[in-house]
């Protein structure tokens, strides 16, 4: 299979991205509920994750892991059982990713909390970067539409004052909608 990594800070795009991956493969993005895969119990989180890559075998989906470093997080040294299960996890998920043909993507804010073992076999990785100035510009443009009453609104002033990502942008403007929708 093919597996990626996108890393970045919250709202730079990453699930947009996956999802405009799998649009363009004519594929479905099955986004992972990671409260639905995770259990306290030993063996559990394993058997939810065998049911989701059988599942996902069967058909043509594109396996989206968000928030992945919880899932593919580094391995610990071994001091006592809790431990040596976390790792149980993780050689698992090893294991069955390289029986995958499939595509999965793994989105992740902290990088450096993937195991190694997971970033040695990423086919594709891409980092994203909080938009600069122009980019938050035609960010901004395109969240405010024409027919908006946006009067007073300097987009360029928002796009140099405010380091925000695409996704805050982008709340930001239906927040704005929803109060001016109100008055």
């Amino acid at each position: 299979g093919l597996m990626s990594l996108f890393a970045g800070s919250s709202g730079t795009g990453k699930t947009m991205a996956a999802d405009i991956i799998a649009n363009a493969l004519g594929l479905d993005l099955y986004k992972i509920d990671l409260s639905g895969v995770v259990s306290k119990y030993i063996g559990e989180t394993e058997k939810n994750l065998e049911q989701i890559f059988e599942a996902a075998g069967g058909s043509n989906v594109v396996l989206f892991f968000d928030e992945a470093d919880s899932l593919f997080g580094k391995r610990s040294e071994v001091k006592d059982a809790r431990d040596r299960y976390a790792n149980i996890e993780v050689s698992y998920l090893l294991q069955r990713l390289e029986r995958y043909d499939g595509v999965v993507v793994l989105a992740t804010n902290f990088e450096k909390n993937i195991d190694e073992a997971f970033v040695r076999r990423i086919h594709a990785r891409v980092e994203f970067a909080v938009p600069k100035p122009p980019e938050r510009r035609l960010i901004w443009k395109r969240n405010l539409p024409d027919t908006a009453p946006v009067v007073g609104v300097d987009v360029d002033d928002l796009a140099e004052r405010f380091e925000l990502s695409g996704g805050s942008i982008r709340n930001a403007a239906v927040h704005a909608a929803f109060l001016a929708a109100s008055e």
